[in-house]
C-alpha cells in the first residue's frame, strides 16, 4: 500500500480504512437482512467496486428487482473495466477489512461478515451506505456467491 502522505487526497478520503470497513459493513447488513446469514467474505472484494466507483455506483439499480446478470447487460461498459477495478481495489479492500475487524465495525460470524452501521448525517455518505446496502441484498439473492463472480468476470 502506498504510504498516506503520498496518496492523493481524493483516494484518501474516499479509500480509507474506515470508510470502507463501513462500506462493506453495510454490504454486510443488505445481505444479512435477504439471506438471513452472514455475507461470505470475498463477496467484500466484489461490494467495493460496485459501490465506490461512482459511475458504477450511479447505474446501479434502485431495488433488487433487476437481474444482476440484466444490469450487467446493460452496463457493459461499465463492466469491461469492472475486472481492472476489483482487481485494483484489493489491497484496499483487504485494508478495509483488517481496519473493520480490528474496531469492531465487521465481525466474522460462522464463517462469513457481518456489520451495522448507524446513520449519518452527510447525504453523500447516506446514500454511499444505501447503496451498499442494496449491492449487499443484491448478491443475496444469487443461488450461490460463485454465480456473481461469474457474472461480473472475477474469480475469488
Amino acid at each position: 500500500m502506498t504510504a498516506w502522505q503520498d496518496r492523493p487526497q481524493v483516494s484518501a478520503a474516499y479509500l480509507n480504512p474506515a470508510m470502507v470497513a463501513t462500506v462493506l459493513a453495510a454490504a454486510a447488513a443488505g445481505y444479512r437482512t435477504e439471506r438471513q446469514r452472514t455475507m461470505i467474505w470475498p463477496l467484500a472484494f466484489v461490494v467495493a467496486p460496485l459501490v465506490l466507483h461512482r459511475s458504477t455506483r450511479q447505474a446501479l439499480p434502485r431495488s433488487t428487482t433487476t437481474h444482476l446478470a440484466s444490469w450487467v447487460s446493460r452496463n457493459a461498459l461499465l463492466h469491461t473495466g469492472f475486472a481492472a477495478r476489483a482487481r485494483a481495489l484489493t489491497p484496499t479492500v483487504r485494508e478495509g477489512l483488517r481496519f473493520g475487524l480490528r474496531h469492531g465495525v465487521l465481525t466474522v460470524e460462522a464463517g462469513g461478515l457481518s456489520g451495522a452501521v448507524g446513520r449519518s448525517r452527510d447525504p453523500e455518505l447516506r446514500q454511499l451506505l444505501r447503496s451498499a446496502q442494496l449491492v449487499g441484498r443484491w448478491l443475496a439473492k444469487a443461488d450461490q456467491p460463485g454465480t456473481a463472480f461469474a457474472i461480473l468476470g472475477v474469480e475469488p
